[in-house]
């Protein structure tokens, strides 16, 4: 029997080996190769939209991973979700954007979903999404945003410890407004982990695992 193929394609390479760790603990026996190109995300950054030339760039390689042989597709980045939706409407293979088992998740756990994040590329895609799935599962929901602006700058910067130190107040602030917080960006995902528990008050969710997990249960499944 032919193994199942999965696809990623991310835009940035530091997305590798953390999506390597996940699919190594959720999708034993599942083949894995990945696709990187981080200009699409410079690109969005740069134009400060997701533009109708990156989102085309998108569908190509959604397109080539399948001609690669993958059964199913996940593409890791939140910034360019749409053209993800876009992709999945032309594939012959399921498409996942990387933040829709997060953004389910949230609105199965709560009505006031915090998001946050630092980039305003991702915010804006993020807070879409979440208010579609709500409507999709017919919940009515009070969004709450934050943009940390400068971390990300920090982060390129070379100081993580700013950025780290922005997005923890960012999360402390939140926990107290909200049932259940969602990180737009993978790359905040670590700050989670150095917070004492008495600060996690609430739920807060990241989109790599959430996504993994989602298609673990999809394969096991064997769908």
């Amino acid at each position: 029997m032919k193994p199942v193929t999965l696809g990623l394609i991310h835009t940035s390479a530091t997305l590798v080996p953390i999506f390597q760790q996940l699919c190594s603990e959720h999708l034993p026996g599942i083949n894995v190769f990945n696709i990187v190109d981080d200009s699409l995300i410079k690109d969005v950054i740069a134009k400060g939209k997701l533009a109708p030339g990156t989102a085309r760039r998108v569908v190509d390689y959604v397109a080539s991973a399948e001609a690669a042989g993958a059964d199913r597709i996940l593409v890791t980045c939140s910034s360019i979700g749409r053209a993800v939706e876009a992709a999945a409407a032309l594939s012959s293979v399921p498409v996942l954007r990387v933040d829709q088992p997060m953004a389910d998740l949230a609105v199965s756990k709560g009505t006031r979903i915090g998001v946050v994040a630092t980039l305003p590329t991702t915010l804006e895609p993020t807070v879409d999404l979440v208010r579609r799935r709500a409507q999709v599962a017919g919940k009515e929901i009070q969004l709450t945003s934050k943009l940390c602006e400068g971390a990300f700058d920090a982060l390129m910067g070379g100081n993580p410890g700013l950025h780290d130190q922005m997005v923890a107040q960012a999360l402390r602030e939140l926990s107290a407004q909200v049932d259940v917080i969602l990180l737009a960006q993978a790359s905040m995902a670590r700050v989670v982990d150095t917070l004492p528990e008495a600060e996690k008050t609430v739920p807060i969710i990241a989109s790599p695992p959430e996504a993994v997990r989602y298609l673990a249960s999809v394969f096991n499944k064997g769908l």
